[in-house]
Parts: C-alpha cells; sequence; structure tokens
C-alpha cells in the first residue's frame, strides 16, 4: 500500500476551515484520525471543519475536560476526542473509550500520543506545524487520499 502524504501551507483560519471540508469528502465509516501539533496549532478548528463539512449544525465545542465529545451525523457516529488531560490507561477502558472506536464511527483525536498505548492505529495522520504567520498541514495515510484543491 503506498502512503500518501501532503504538506500545505495554511494563511488563516479560513484556509484551515476549507482544507477540513476537502478532508471531509476523504472520510468513511471505520476510520481514525490523529491530529498532532501544538497547543493552538489549529487542531480543534479542523475538527470544527470537517464536522460541519459532514453536515453538523451548530458549536463544536473542544473535549479537552470531557475528553469526547459525540456528534451523531448521516455518514456515521462521530467522536471528536482531545487526550491532552488523558493521565491513566484504566481510564480508558473504564469509560468504554475502546467501544467508539468501530467500523461503523469515525474517531478524531487530538494528542494521541498521551494514549498511544491503547488508542488502534490511524487511518490519516494529521500535523500542524506553527509559522509566524500561518500554519503548515502534514498529511499521511496509509490510503489512496484526493486532496487537490485543499488550499484556497
Amino acid at each position: 500500500m503506498t502512503e500518501t502524504y501532503s504538506t500545505q501551507i495554511l494563511k488563516d483560519e479560513a484556509a484551515t476551515v476549507h482544507a477540513a471540508g476537502v478532508l471531509a469528502t476523504q472520510l468513511k465509516p471505520g476510520q481514525v484520525i490523529y491530529l498532532h501539533g501544538d497547543l493552538g496549532a489549529g487542531k480543534t478548528t479542523l475538527v470544527r471543519g470537517i464536522l460541519h463539512a459532514l453536515g453538523h449544525i451548530g458549536k463544536v465545542k473542544s473535549p479537552t475536560y470531557t475528553i469526547v465529545e459525540p456528534y451523531n451525523l448521516a455518514i456515521a457516529s462521530c467522536y471528536h476526542f482531545d487526550l491532552y488531560r488523558f493521565q491513566d490507561p484504566e481510564e480508558w477502558e473504564a469509560a468504554g473509550f475502546r467501544d467508539y472506536f468501530n467500523a461503523d464511527s469515525i474517531c478524531l483525536v487530538e494528542w494521541p500520543e498521551r494514549a498511544e498505548q491503547v488508542l488502534p492505529q490511524a487511518d490519516i495522520e494529521i500535523l500542524f506545524d506553527i509559522l509566524p504567520h500561518g500554519r503548515v498541514l502534514h498529511i499521511s495515510s496509509q490510503q489512496p487520499l484526493a486532496l487537490e484543491g485543499l488550499c484556497q
């Protein structure tokens, strides 16, 4: 299987939301997407854009304190995880988070490195690097992705 890799410069929040819309067209049930990057890099903005592109109407709040926010969409159940405050693998099992990762859901995971011992492998990995003016978005996947038009 050939790896897809793309690096794009995002000049502002609107560019991040646009990229999210393009990425959303590539998502399907059963996928796990990892989002890496420092605080304020744009991970939650990208997730918000993906969820809106998939049909969610309303606010998308960061699950920093709740760890996961569920969204029931036409394409699938989507779960937005923020593992920044994640502490203990036993917490993962006790909360039943493993059950969210199934063939009928899409899981978007911020800070996956905090729980790598309990998470399934990612289908798509996204890394944000902060620039003085904008962001660099790195996308890798073991499956083919059509990323034309990712940036405006």
